[in-house]
């Protein structure tokens, strides 16, 4: 399960997208017919930013892909299953890929190193949910899992600083269906997004109590696992499955829903908060609305912080918000468009659900597509090395 590596054909973002429309079609071909060879990602040659995201191959297993901001895939790695998210270590150096719920598996990597990747599986009775983040100093993993027996959402904690990874303790979240983690600028607290979902492995991809879900986004303390903060939307939206957060610049922590209710609703589907302050919803306008099948897949934050994406795949549509005022600035179409990472103070990568990887200069500039290798599908979620 050794890293593969291509060699990176040097050329400026900028320059690529002025000639975008034979490039791209050039770029998927060659790429998928250029001869891997046993290596490893040289950190001296790589002056641009990389980007990490599992997709689907086109011969039907999965893998996780390393690339840069113009689309070129750099390195990969098998996964036994379909992945999901993963965490980022501080220094970037390191990153463990989780299997999407219920599956049992992480990987940690090290891409910068010839070694095989860590395999690690969760305890019996447990399963991640796909999330996870590191420790401000690297050695700790914090994985969301499900303690499906008990009907408990629980946070394990493993150190990753060793020859071999240990689970050293759990914390608890304080409900269930915990999906996506954050650590807080300090490094001395949790946020957990718990969707308030009930499910079992016996049953994979039901969802067992939709009509008594209690969703919800708590603080927690690193040092005790004390529950510091628990926020909670209004009764008649306890149908929105709170999923995936970004942190903004000024500390606010975004949330994406997913509702389970009445799909001839239209619910509003993004909140921001803090530790003090309660959920504010923000406003999506009804002709909007009513194209995104209520569900949201991705939330990042530029690098600025001051504009936070959301992704609608369901609908085909990705949001804008300012950062300051919560205010929608706009949207752009991306067809099964999940993916989201920051490129620098005002761009975004996107990857779909087609293959593609699209650059997009600024909210209000339209996605140029960079590359869609040939039956590729990309997965949820992809994040900035």
């Amino acid at each position: 399960m050794l890293w593969t590596a291509t060699n990176r054909t040097p050329f400026s973002r900028r320059a690529f997208l002025a000639g975008l429309g034979g490039l791209a079609a050039l770029a998927g071909t060659s790429l998928s017919q250029s001869a891997l060879a046993e290596g490893l990602l040289d950190r001296t040659q790589l002056d641009v930013p990389l980007f990490v995201s599992p997709r689907r191959e086109a011969d039907g297993s999965f893998a996780l892909s390393i690339m840069d901001d113009a689309g070129q895939d750099l390195a990969r790695v098998p996964l036994p299953g379909r992945g999901h998210g993963m965490a980022i270590s501080p220094d970037k150096s390191r990153l463990m890929a989780f299997a999407r719920r219920p599956g049992t598996f992480a990987l940690l990597i090290d891409p910068y190193q010839r070694k095989e990747p860590q395999v690690l599986s969760s305890i019996p009775g447990r399963h991640f949910y796909g999330h996870g983040c590191f420790s401000a100093d690297g050695r700790l993993v914090y994985a969301v899992e499900n303690d499906y027996e008990a009907v408990r959402g629980v946070i394990g904690v493993y150190d990753v600083s060793g020859r071999e990874i240990q689970r050293i303790g759990e914390l608890q979240t304080g409900g269930i269906g915990p999906h996506d983690l954050l650590l807080t600028d300090d490094g001395k607290s949790l946020v957990v997004a718990n969707g308030g979902i009930q499910t079992h492995p016996g049953k994979p991809r039901e969802k067992l109590n939709i009509d008594t879900m209690t969703p919800s986004v708590v603080y927690l303390d690193l040092n005790n696992g004390d529950l510091l903060a628990s926020h909670a939307l209004e009764k008649d939206l306890h149908q929105l499955s709170l999923r995936h957060m970004a942190m903004d610049s000024m500390g606010q922590v975004w949330v994406g829903g997913q509702f389970e209710g009445d799909l001839s609703l239209t619910p509003p589907l993004v909140a921001r908060m803090t530790r003090d302050e309660s959920p504010r919803l923000t406003e999506i306008p009804g002709p909007i609305a009513s194209g995104l099948e209520s569900y949201i897949g991705s939330v990042v934050a530029n690098a600025s912080g001051d504009i936070v994406a959301t992704s609608a795949p369901r609908g085909g549509k990705v949001m804008f918000w300012s950062a300051a005022t919560g205010e929608l600035l706009g949207t752009q179409d991306v067809i099964d468009g999940c993916g989201l990472a920051p490129i620098d103070e005002s761009a975004f990568l996107i990857s779909d659900g087609r293959g593609g990887l699209s650059y997009l200069e600024e909210p209000s500039s339209y996605p140029e597509v960079l590359a869609r290798p040939a039956g590729v599908a990309w997965d949820n979620h992809m994040f900035a090395l």
